[in-house]
């Protein structure tokens, strides 16, 4: 059984690539690529949160709380991570874990959730992620909140950035995706990415 789960969706990144602005709300299909993504992750949670720096109002019309990173100068994917868990910590004591997705990936499986912790349970590791065309997604993965206090520990003394060395701590499944049709964590990180996104998403069954 797949244990209660909150959602958070990672949007605190800069875009340089695509030129600045918020990737997530780039269209794809008529629809911001943050619509798709609410919309296969929320079947699958319990509550969905947003990490976004700057106006938490650009977000308002999606109905979702939104915590910014609480370490300092956009210190990557970690910071916002840790702010999920200590949102979690302090606003759904019933929940013990958090999913974590890029907000930029439109195509996230449906059974992304339940095959992580899944592949959790059966490793016997508190940590798992997605991988998929023989790439990992760090970022695309679960985090029990009881290890907030060593990732605070890890950004804010030890300056950890990288999220596979710290997962590595402590142990973390890997769970493979086909990449066809569209491989699921196809993610629109420049502007030509947009065009190849709507090519894809002609491609869905789901």
């Amino acid at each position: 059984m797949t244990p209660p789960t909150l959602g958070l969706l990672l949007a605190g990144g800069l875009a340089r690539r695509m030129g600045g602005g918020d990737k997530p709300l780039r269209l794809i299909a008529g629809r911001s690529i943050l619509a798709h993504v609410v919309e296969r992750l929320r079947p699958q949670c319990h509550g969905l949160l947003l990490n976004a720096n700057g106006d938490p109002a650009r977000f308002a019309e999606y109905g979702l709380p939104v915590v910014a990173d609480s370490v300092p100068d956009f210190a990557g994917p970690l910071a916002g991570i840790l702010a999920g868990l200590d949102w979690l910590a302090a606003n759904r004591s019933d929940l013990a874990w958090m999913a974590s997705i890029a907000a930029d990936t439109p195509f996230i499986p449906r059974d992304l959730v339940a095959r992580l912790h899944g592949a959790r349970q059966a490793a016997g590791v508190p940590l798992a992620c997605a991988a998929s065309g023989g790439w990992t997604h760090p970022v695309i993965g679960l985090w029990p909140v009881a290890l907030r206090e060593d990732l605070r520990l890890a950004l804010t003394v030890e300056g950890e950035r990288k999220i596979d060395r710290w997962t590595a701590r402590h142990g973390a499944a890997e769970v493979e995706w086909p990449i066809e049709p569209v491989d699921p964590f196809f993610n629109a990180n420049r502007p030509d990415d947009l065009a190849e996104a709507e090519r894809l998403h002609g491609l869905l069954r789901d």
